[in-house]
């Protein structure tokens, strides 16, 4: 979900990233939490249903067929450094496509979208999109299983996945966000700790204490302070176990072994002192990271800006590496967040706004502008790897080396990392709500007073009760 990602190569939000990615996440929380009241209470709204109550939306969208399609379509995007990004695409997808004028507008999507859908008044041709919201708008959007059908094989399956609703795909998929470990390498070396001996999760446990020991103010491993982020980070951890909250039919399989996992070990962590529980990179985090007492981060890629941006003193210092294991032999990922482009039902040129976005997705041209080297980002965009697999090809990196990470080559890393994503599911319309009771009482487990076992089940039993059932 690009509105978690904070995003900092434009000039004129680096300063305001922190404020910014906690705005949008406000907005997102929000806007989700609006949309299932207004549901519930009138009716109202652009047909937002629940995975499995929907009805099959058979809008198949076909591609234009004329030689030399012409015409004007309205784009929508954030403003920011990816609008900057896709802004300076246009000249490369004009060479191609001349007569199709491009009217790019940077918009604040969570407040407008669902109003646009509803009256139908100005809907754009094309809207970028958290992956977590596409399930919900399904009903307003063009199926796009027709026109993606020649690309869907080499599309990582974890996003085919979340834009899936009952057999029809409705987000042309953008980046792909693999969870990976990031570590402090000039502490692990003061302190004796080799980083390719991290394989597991129980590992990583094992190196935190002995950082511990060697530094007992030391809180080794980042603890999420934010109920949304803790809630999007727990799934990170299941994605890695090829699970989430909701199955395909939006079923809830919270009370399962894997998540029991997961929050174990996150409890383990609070319990034994080895956590600096913080805000996302509030104050707090920033100094402890900065001073080499939080020394590991497991978090999606975009974390990388943090040491390309804010952290001032370890800058350099820090590495990443695929995320442990939960088993052996397991995936070294999950995703975390993720974003798409959908094409409204309503739009006047749906066709045309299709082929911007497979000229931006599966054209070499246009994915080299999206991620190479360019005006915003000097050595490409860094913060996301494509989901398209001939463009995340290994040995042809389209972003280059990362001088914060110690000039590390990230883009082999996380090439490498999202190969193992497993295949995921679409994003239930409650999800954003459920933060409320989930993601609250995560932060009540980190308190110390819930156990794992009590998060599960008073979680699950809310959720069912208080959103689901009322559907």
């Amino acid at each position: 979900m690009e509105s978690t990602h904070a995003h900092t190569g434009d000039p004129n939000t680096r300063h305001s990233v922190v404020r910014s990615t906690r705005r949008r996440l406000a907005a997102f929380a929000a806007f989700t939490t609006a949309v299932a009241v207004a549901i519930v209470l009138t009716g109202c709204g652009p047909q937002i249903a629940s995975d499995s109550s929907a009805p099959v939306n058979k809008n198949l969208l076909q591609a234009p067929t004329a030689a030399s399609p012409k015409g004007t379509i309205t784009i929508w995007d954030r403003s920011g450094d990816l609008f900057n990004v896709f802004d300076a695409t246009i000249k490369k997808f004009n060479e191609k496509y001349p007569n199709i004028k491009v009217d790019h507008q940077a918009i604040d999507i969570d407040a407008k979208l669902q109003n646009t859908l509803t009256t139908g008044t100005d809907v754009p041709d094309g809207v970028f999109l958290d992956d977590s919201l596409v399930a919900g708008y399904s009903q307003s959007l063009w199926n796009l299983s027709s026109v993606l059908k020649p690309y869907l094989g080499k599309v990582a399956k974890q996003k085919v996945g979340v834009n899936t609703i009952k057999g029809g795909i409705y987000g042309v998929p953008f980046d792909l966000d693999p969870g990976l470990l990031f570590y402090n390498n000039t502490v692990l070396k003061k302190d004796g700790i080799d980083p390719t001996t991290i394989k597991t999760y129980d590992d990583l446990l094992a190196a935190a204490r002995k950082v511990k020991a060697a530094d007992p103010s030391s809180g080794p491993i980042h603890l999420e302070n934010v109920p949304f982020l803790a809630q999007l980070w727990l799934e990170m951890f299941a994605s890695q176990q090829g699970t989430s909250m909701a199955d395909a039919s939006g079923k809830l399989r919270l009370d399962s072994p894997a998540y029991k996992q997961i929050l174990t070990w996150l409890n383990t962590v609070q319990k034994e002192n080895l956590g600096t529980r913080a805000d996302y990179l509030g104050p707090t985090d920033i100094n402890t990271l900065d001073s080499g007492k939080q020394v590991f981060v497991p978090w999606a890629i975009w974390w990388d800006f943090a040491p390309q941006q804010l952290l001032k003193k370890t800058t350099g210092d820090w590495r990443a590496m695929p995320l442990p294991t939960w088993t052996a032999g397991g995936a070294q990922s999950g995703a975390m967040g993720g974003s798409s482009f959908v094409i409204p039902k309503d739009a006047k040129n749906p066709g045309l706004a299709w082929l911007f976005y497979k000229f931006l997705m599966y054209d070499k041209n246009g994915y080299t502008a999206v991620y190479g080297p360019n005006s915003v980002y000097p050595k490409g965009l860094n913060t996301s790897i494509p989901s398209y697999e001939p463009a995340a090809d290994a040995k042809k990196p389209l972003f280059g080396t990362v001088d914060a990470l110690g000039g590390q080559d990230l883009w082999t890393t996380a090439i490498t990392a999202g190969n193992q994503i497993p295949a995921g599911t679409p994003t239930p319309k409650w999800w954003a709500s459920a933060v409320t009771y989930l993601g609250s009482n995560i932060e009540k487990m980190l308190d110390g007073t819930m156990t794992p076992d009590q998060v599960i089940q008073q979680s699950s039993q809310e959720i069912q009760t208080n959103l689901i059932d009322r559907q």
